[in-house]
């Protein structure tokens, strides 16, 4: 019987998500000259997030093992062929979506990352998980690197980038997602308009909060 793919990259896998752990004292000298105040403002802001982001480019900020398992799931049981992922950081969340590809025969993962050194590490991780094939990371600001070439239609969308700009990467991608398009919005209660617009009666969404800080959306019409 094939070993799942997921199976095999348990221990690049368990090393990242340690990094990410270990990482935390990092993350918490980065802001520590900010007020929850100015942090909230900042990753609800569609400017001032650079500044945010810039100063935790040592972190993974990655997604929880709960929700990588998600991804890796929502994957396979759709069988997803062409996926887009709005901030890919070291990479963890997009070694678990590329495995389920591999894992459903092949297909096409475009990622977006605007910290250069970020989006090198995300290709490292990605080659030392053997999936870098199926990955096309993008480096600059997602409002461009996303606005072009893009597969007819997208099966499944990860946003996991600046929360304030979920709203205009949905408008991104939107005509291409048909009925049955899921797309899985990490922290997204940092991102209250894009909440109110999946969420809203006839939006064509059916949506609901998954483990807290997760929102889990199908496009239903």
């Amino acid at each position: 019987m094939t070993i799942p793919t997921i199976t095999s990259l348990a221990p690049l896998l368990d090393r990242l998500f340690g990094e990410d752990e270990a990482a935390r004292d990092v993350i918490r000298a980065a802001v520590a000259d900010l007020s929850d105040a100015d942090r909230t403002k900042m990753m609800q802001s569609k400017t001032d997030y650079r500044d945010l982001y810039h100063r935790l480019k040592d972190a993974p900020l990655a997604v929880s093992r709960e929700t990588g398992h998600l991804l890796y799931m929502l994957t396979r049981s759709s069988r997803a062929k062409a996926i887009v992922e709005f901030g890919t950081s070291f990479g963890i969340s997009t070694l678990h979506l590329a495995a389920g590809l591999r894992d459903n025969g092949g297909g096409r993962l475009i990622t977006s990352e605007f910290e250069p050194t970020k989006a090198a590490r995300a290709r490292e991780n990605l080659s030392a998980g053997g999936l870098i094939d199926l990955v096309e990371i993008r480096e600059g600001d997602a409002l461009k690197t996303l606005s072009v070439d893009l597969p007819d239609q997208i099966d499944l969308v990860l946003l996991d980038g600046a929360k304030a700009l979920y709203p205009e990467i949905l408008d991104l991608v939107e005509e291409r997602l048909p009925p049955g398009a899921i797309i899985v919005a990490d922290n997204a209660d940092d991102s209250p308009d894009y909440l109110a617009r999946v969420r809203a009666p006839g939006s064509g969404y059916m949506s609901t909060p998954f483990a807290g800080d997760v929102e889990f959306s199908v496009r239903i019409s």
